[in-house]
């Protein structure tokens, strides 16, 4: 796969509809919103389309199209940051006519016509930007608007720019994007506010952490806690952080409990925790996963699988 085979077919076809994964986060919504709005700045002309659900907190990045079944016909559709086709929000994507994956996770499911997987990427917008370059000759054009939403996804994949993930190229790329004129501290106060009940239950979480010998942290977020603090289950993924700076921790992992199952947060300073993930429905980063239980006595064989990286890391520490 080329870059240009992309932009090539992007600008061959008239409908584009641009999905993500369920439960999107900035990096996600960055790398959809991004592209949908460089191709629409580029080609007034194509009718362009996001999907998927809505995630009421990240709505100040960009918002979805209603697409009615009838427009997927002879359409092309492009998957932003989405491993397996299991986690694609709105399922239709395979109605189109042609089919474009593009990712930075470790490949879990070889879909698509046309596949573009770089895991050296900091993210998925990162790559939204070079393909920006690869088609700036043919005439792609980046906007204000498109970088603020590349921006945001990288700031968001990266941790502000803390994480390992954030290379001398990613940087070159920010540098890049902070050109444009887009308000950066407004960007920032959007992505960082913290509402009242997420600060309460943040406070819960710090008092009631626990570290094993080990040095894995486990986390337990029922639904009767949730209610509690009147906060829902997708709004706990601004806290999937909150633990990274204490001392002593090397491996940490948040159970929440949803409707129907318990979603898994899993984040690494060192050990592998990928493959658990993907040992529990889920997938990702070496360093930073999630999976899926459904019910609290699989909890224990999730602890348990990663009490074994943590060893088996720092026995060759």
């Amino acid at each position: 796969m080329s870059k240009q085979e992309i932009v090539e077919l992007i600008e061959k076809y008239q409908t584009i509809i641009v999905h993500r994964h369920v439960r999107p986060d900035p990096d996600a919504l960055g790398s959809q919103g991004g592209l949908a709005q460089l191709i629409r700045d580029t080609y007034p002309e194509k009718k362009v389309f996001e999907v998927g659900e809505e995630e009421e907190s990240l709505t100040f990045l960009t918002k979805m199209d209603d697409v009615s079944d009838e427009q997927y016909q002879q359409a092309l559709v492009i998957v932003c940051d989405t491993a397996n086709q299991a986690r694609i929000s709105d399922q239709r994507y395979n109605m189109g006519e042609k089919l474009i994956k593009i990712d930075h996770h470790p490949v879990v499911d070889a879909y698509g016509d046309v596949q573009w997987v770089d895991t050296t990427a900091s993210s998925t917008s990162e790559m939204v930007y070079e393909l920006f370059e690869a088609g700036k000759p043919s005439g792609l054009t980046l906007t204000q608007e498109s970088a603020r939403l590349l921006y945001a996804g990288i700031v968001g994949d990266t941790g502000r720019f803390l994480f390992p993930s954030s290379t001398k190229r990613t940087l070159q790329i920010a540098a890049d994007l902070v050109a444009y004129d887009f308000d950066r501290p407004e960007l920032y106060e959007d992505m960082y506010k913290t509402p009242h009940d997420i600060a309460r239950l943040k406070g819960y979480i710090l008092q009631h952490f626990t570290v094993s010998p080990l040095g894995l942290s486990t986390v337990k977020l029922s639904k009767e806690l949730l209610d509690e603090y009147g906060i829902t289950p997708s709004q706990t993924s601004s806290l999937v952080g909150v633990l990274g700076d204490i001392e002593g921790i090397i491996a940490w992992v948040i159970f929440v409990e949803e409707e129907t199952q318990i979603r898994v947060r899993l984040r690494s300073k060192g050990p592998v925790i990928n493959e658990v993930a993907a040992m529990f429905d889920g997938g990702g980063h070496p360093m930073a996963s999630g999976a899926t239980i459904y019910s609290w006595d699989e909890m224990d064989r999730v602890t348990a699988a990663l009490e074994k990286v943590c060893k088996e890391y720092q026995n060759k520490a």
